[in-house]
């Protein structure tokens, strides 16, 4: 069996918090993965912005709703589902999933899930597991599974590397310099190339 491991934003769907920071005008919320490799630390840090700002979880999702795939990002699954299988291994949270997986067509998900209090604001965050993405792609290897990973992030090498085979897609140059050995794309025809052959085992 063959499966495919995407991480979701900045590959399939935009960012969530670099859009939340377009709506409510606040440019810390831009901060993501891709600029920093410490996921608590930038958690604590977007809690904190929220709690400044006084936003709370309806303010985050009322942006995710207006949130559509990348374009191609739809077609692209479809055509992964015609050879192999497909999940989706992300940092984002239960909360902000709901929408976005409606408009790929429903590919499993693993994620994380947000501490909301009784007022609405997010208090703290979850994990599903430390290092969940790379663990995943090990669970899969135990069952006899073969994978492929791609993602954008600084947070997505481990399940890249861990993987029979990986690759960045639409990441930084600053990435892409540090992880030379990994085949980077930005088109998603190349992606899907990639994956063909890993099917093929070529």
């Amino acid at each position: 069996m063959n499966l495919l491991c995407l991480d979701l934003e900045g590959v399939l769907v935009p960012e969530i918090w670099i859009a939340f920071a377009e709506v409510t005008g606040i440019p810390e919320f831009k901060r993501t993965t891709r600029d920093e490799p410490d996921y608590d630390k930038l958690m604590n840090f977007r809690i904190d912005l929220l709690d400044k700002h006084g936003l709370k979880l309806d303010s985050i999702q009322k942006v995710i709703g207006e949130i559509d795939p990348l374009p191609g990002a739809v077609d692209f699954i479809a055509e992964v589902r015609k050879i192999g299988e497909v999940v989706i291994l992300s940092d984002t949270f239960t909360q902000f999933a709901g929408p976005l997986m409606a408009k790929l067509n429903h590919p499993a998900l693993f994620c994380n899930t947000l501490t909301i209090d009784e007022t609405g604001r997010v208090a703290g965050y979850t994990l599903r597991q430390k290092d969940g993405k790379r663990k995943a792609i090990e669970a899969f290897r135990q069952m006899n599974v073969r994978t492929m990973a791609a993602g954008d992030s600084f947070n997505d090498l481990g399940m890249i590397t861990t993987a029979d085979a990986g690759a960045l897609f639409r990441t930084t140059p600053q990435i892409r310099e540090q992880f030379p050995q990994v085949p980077a794309y930005t088109e998603y025809s190349e992606l899907l190339a990639h994956y063909k052959r890993f099917c093929a085992g070529e």
